[in-house]
């Protein structure tokens, strides 16, 4: 009789869980984004959930958790009931980086089933206007002459603009100070203040500053120049190949989560990345839109994690 109610039990259970799945989404979604408004992730986050929720027929709402270099953001969301109501945009710093470079930073990417990868963005080394040099060339003569006495500031230790700027100091040789603020919008308002002399950034963030000259664009880390700004040279132009990046952004869900929901996400997601006004709108702000299956992010990010996990230990890179 005990294994026959067990059996039962189980079942009734299943049961329920199908049914769940089938009548999902049938009240609001929290995306957690484990850093502060107005960053190249929660810009992200924000173009994304305004484009799903339609498609889903629910309502979507952001909730910014931010600090410790993506970690509490990430962790929330990790540990989050796996019911596809509290999901997850995150970047390579969150889930890539931050569980390389901290010890216990309580999850890694593995913690998070899945959804479709949204965007692939080249960085930008951009700077303060009224800092003593013009150009990369110019930024690699001064630090050296200078040493230590430049700053760039990032959204914490972990962040891609942290590895990015340590990466650059170790191939140019250079000596310059990182100042981590607790997210990137705030690490790129730094530079906009002169508090800091410089920061790689998301294009997506930065171009308009750029335009507007608030910040100076000095190198592009993609592969080839952007569209956007055909007069800024890339890194591997300037002789700087192992500089080639780029950031991104991912939607997950918490580990568990039902197959018949992230499958309805995942096509909800597609969908909306490859509307007219979502493409449109990416390239505006120097994106593509990706997409793509479950299966595609697993592969994706399991690549990210063999790229950077040699990098952070040739750089010693630790947070704790």
């Amino acid at each position: 009789m005990g294994r026959l109610a067990v059996a039962a039990a189980f079942a009734v259970l299943t049961f329920a869980a199908a049914a769940a799945a089938e009548t999902y989404p049938s009240r609001p979604i929290k995306i957690i984004v484990p850093t502060p408004p107005g960053g190249p992730v929660d810009v992200m986050a924000r173009l994304l959930t305004n484009a799903i929720g339609p498609e889903l027929g629910q309502s979507v709402v952001v909730e910014n958790k931010p600090g410790a270099g993506n970690i509490i953001g990430s962790k929330i969301a990790a540990d989050a009931p796996p019911d596809g109501y509290t999901l997850h945009v995150s970047s390579v710093s969150g889930l890539i980086l931050s569980p390389l470079i901290h010890k216990n930073p309580g999850y890694n990417a593995e913690s998070f089933a899945p959804i479709a990868l949204v965007t692939e963005t080249p960085q930008v080394l951009v700077a303060t206007p009224n800092a003593p040099f013009k150009d990369v060339k110019e930024l690699v003569a001064y630090a050296k002459e200078h040493p230590a006495k430049l700053n760039y500031s990032s959204g914490g230790i972990g962040t891609f603009p942290n590895l990015a700027a340590e990466l650059f100091k170790k191939v140019t040789g250079t000596n310059i100070v990182h100042v981590p603020y607790k997210g990137g919008g705030l690490a790129l308002n730094a530079v906009i203040a002169g508090e800091v002399q410089m920061t790689f950034d998301t294009m997506g963030t930065s171009l308009p500053l750029v335009r507007s000259e608030k910040v100076r664009a000095l190198a592009i880390s993609g592969k080839t120049r952007a569209p956007e700004l055909p007069n800024v040279p890339t890194m591997r132009e300037l002789g700087y190949p192992e500089l080639v990046t780029g950031a991104w952004t991912a939607f997950v869900a918490p580990k568990g989560t039902p197959e018949n929901i992230i499958a309805k996400l995942n096509a909800a997601t597609n969908k909306a990345l490859h509307s007219e006004q979502v493409e449109g709108t990416l390239k505006k702000l120097g994106s593509q839109a990706v997409g793509g299956t479950p299966q595609d992010l697993t592969s994706y990010l399991s690549a990210e994690t063999a790229k950077w996990k040699p990098v952070l230990e040739e750089l010693h890179i630790q947070a704790d």
